[in-house]
C-alpha cells in the first residue's frame, strides 16, 4: 500500500496491482437496457476471433504473477468454453485469495457444472481461495426480464442461486451472492428489491450504479439515475445491510463493511462530480479486455487505454511501466475523471486512512465492541 501511494506521487515504480479484472469474452445472451456490449458481435462478428486464446492468457498470467483478487467479467463469463481452464491458469500463476465471477444466470445448469469444476480446480490448487459467484438481479419477476431483455431470466437467476446455495455444504469457500445494477429503470424500487433479496438469504448483496462506459458501448445512453434518487434508494439499502451484518460470517461482514463506506462515497461522487478520495486506478487495480487491452479501469476503457499486450509480446510488466501507462495515471491523479466504480472504490478505501477506519468501525460496532 505504501508503494501505491509513492507511485501515485511519482516517487516509485508502480509495483504490481492487487486486483485484476479480466473480461474473458464480450459474448452475451442478455439484451440489457444499461449495456450494449451484446451488439458488438452482431455488428462485427469477426471481432470474436480476436479474443485471447488460452495459450496467450497463460503467457500474460505468467508475466503478471501474484495478485490478491481476480475478477472474471464479460459479456457473460460462463459463455467462455474454457472458463475452467482460465481459472486453473489463474490459480497456478496469479495465486489469488479471492476469485469473483458475475453472471446473468441464463444458462443456469451449465453454470452450476462449471462452478463445480472450478471448485475442484481450486480444491486441487489452494482450498483457501474464496470463490464468489454473483447472479445479477435487477428487479423482481417480469420487471427483471424487461431490464435484462430476456424472458424467463428472473426464474433462471432464482434457480441458479438455489443451486449455488446447495453446493455450500460441500464447498464452504463458495459464496452465493446477488447483485443489482441501479439504473433509472429500478432506482425507485430498490427497497422492494433489497427486501426480496434479503429474504432469499444470499451470502452478500452488492449493487452498483449504472454508468456510461466505453467498454459497454453505452456512452450515449441516459441510464444513470439522478444523485438525489440514488441517495434515497441507497439509504434504505444501507439500513438493510446494517440490520443483517451481525448474522454474517467474518468474510461477509468485512465485505459489507466496505460497501457501507462505498455507498457514502458513491453518493458524494455523483453529487460533487469529483474524486472525493484519491483514486489508485492503474496502480492498485487493472482491467484487461478480451483482446488484451490494458485499462486503469473499465470506465476509462477504450478511451484511455494503457496499451495492448500483444504489442508487448504479452509482457505485462513492460506495458505496466510504459510511458503511456504513466500518462494515464497522471490524468487520474489530476482528477480528470471521477466515477463511482465499485471495484476500484474498494481499493481506494483500503488506501485511504479515514475511509479504512470507517470500515473497521462498521465491523466492530456490529460485533458489539463499541455498541
Amino acid at each position: 500500500m505504501i508503494r501505491y501511494r509513492l507511485a501515485r506521487l511519482g516517487l516509485a515504480s508502480p509495483g504490481m496491482p492487487m486486483n485484476l479484472t479480466f473480461s474473458v469474452t464480450n459474448l452475451c445472451q442478455s439484451r440489457c437496457k444499461t449495456c450494449k456490449i451484446w451488439e458488438l458481435y452482431q455488428k462485427c462478428p469477426e471481432k470474436r476471433r480476436d479474443e485471447l486464446t488460452l495459450e496467450e492468457i497463460e503467457k500474460i498470467f505468467r508475466s503478471i504473477g501474484h495478485i490478491f483478487i481476480f475478477n472474471m467479467s464479460g459479456g457473460e463469463p460462463f459463455l467462455r468454453p474454457d472458463i475452467v481452464e482460465i481459472v486453473g491458469l489463474a490459480c497456478k500463476y496469479l495465486t489469488p485469495g479471492i476469485i469473483h465471477i458475475p453472471t446473468n444466470a441464463i444458462a443456469s445448469k451449465k453454470i452450476e457444472q462449471d462452478v463445480l469444476a472450478i471448485l475442484e480446480v481450486i480444491q486441487t490448487n489452494n482450498p483457501g481461495i474464496q470463490l464468489t459467484v454473483k447472479p445479477s438481479l435487477d428487479h423482481i419477476g417480469e420487471k427483471h426480464d424487461e431490464i435484462r431483455g430476456v424472458k424467463g431470466n428472473f426464474e433462471k437467476v432464482i434457480d441458479l442461486f438455489k443451486r449455488l446455495k446447495g453446493l455450500q455444504a460441500k464447498y464452504p469457500n463458495l459464496h452465493a451472492e446477488l447483485g443489482t445494477v441501479i439504473s433509472k429503470w429500478n432506482v425507485h424500487d430498490i427497497g422492494e428489491i433489497a427486501g426480496f433479496i434479503t429474504a432469499l438469504g444470499g451470502d452478500s448483496y452488492r449493487n452498483e450504479i449504472a454508468e456510461q462506459r466505453s467498454e459497454m458501448f453505452n456512452m450515449e445512453d441516459p441510464i444513470t439515475p439522478s444523485s438525489d434518487a440514488y441517495e434515497r434508494a441507497i439509504k434504505r439499502f444501507i439500513r438493510e445491510i446494517r440490520n443483517n451484518m451481525e448474522d454474517r460470517g467474518l468474510f461477509q461482514r468485512m465485505t459489507q463493511a466496505f460497501r457501507l463506506v462505498y455507498y457514502d462515497l458513491a453518493i458524494r461522487i455523483l453529487k460533487e462530480n469529483r474524486q472525493v478520495i484519491p483514486c489508485y486506478g492503474g496502480l492498485s487495480n487493472v482491467h484487461m479486455s478480451p483482446y488484451s487491452d490494458i485499462w486503469a479501469c473499465c470506465t476509462l476503457g477504450y478511451e484511455k487505454s494503457m496499451g495492448n499486450l500483444r504489442d508487448y509480446h504479452y509482457d505485462f510488466r513492460a506495458l505496466w511501466n510504459s510511458p503511456k501507462a504513466w500518462e494515464v495515471r497522471a490524468s487520474i491523479k489530476k482528477g480528470a475523471c471521477a466515477c463511482p466504480l465499485a471495484n476500484q472504490a474498494y481499493s481506494n478505501i483500503l488506501l485511504h486512512g479515514p475511509s479504512l477506519l470507517k470500515t473497521l468501525g462498521n465491523i466492530l460496532v456490529r460485533r458489539g465492541i463499541f455498541s
